[in-house]
């Protein structure tokens, strides 16, 4: 009998934990924040968790491969999707434009410091619009990011997932927005 019950429970360890890596690889993964780049809506050692499997809208937070990272070393951004592929952003007196349309963004806190520096994506990037296959982020400290402003747009291949929940800290547990 403590056979049986000793296989039953290797074989009910096991499963479980084939489902965590199937989730985990391919649905759902944590994540930690690093740095200072999404105050007010996220500080540093916040924890989220990321789906792999959402789709991606504007203003949707993803975690992506920073692009501006030295070799060997492995790096993500949490940065919120400001410009789709075929969109047109411009930056003009601290107001956000996409596409002629003008966006009020609640989650930049302006008396933060000084404004947001004019732009339009093609003085940034020479490119009129948001390439297909590629988005356009900036972090919600727009003075302390580095995003897309700096290292131009970010391939969809590199993209890990969308912020979908915040577990950590337990006071601001649930949907970040």
């Amino acid at each position: 009998m403590k056979k049986k019950e000793l296989y039953s429970w290797i074989k009910s360890i096991a499963i479980a934990v084939i489902i965590v890596f199937i989730c985990r690889q391919f649905l759902f993964t944590p994540v930690v924040v690093h740095g200072e780049s999404m105050l007010p809506t996220f500080q540093n050692n916040n924890r989220v968790v990321v789906s792999k499997i959402s789709s991606i809208k504007r203003f949707d937070m993803v975690v992506f491969d920073a692009p501006d990272v030295k070799e060997g070393k492995e790096l993500d951004y949490i940065k919120r999707v400001i410009g789709l592929p075929g969109d047109q952003i411009e930056v003009k007196n601290d107001v956000l434009y996409v596409n002629g349309k003008v966006y009020k963004e609640s989650y930049v806190k302006k008396e933060q410091g000084p404004k947001t520096e004019d732009f339009t994506l093609q003085e940034l990037t020479g490119s009129k619009t948001v390439p297909k296959g590629f988005y356009f982020v900036m972090g919600d400290n727009r003075h302390g990011s580095d995003d897309s402003r700096s290292f131009g747009f970010i391939p969809e291949d590199s993209i890990i997932g969308k912020v979908v929940f915040r577990f950590y800290p337990f006071t601001k547990l649930g949907m970040p927005k």
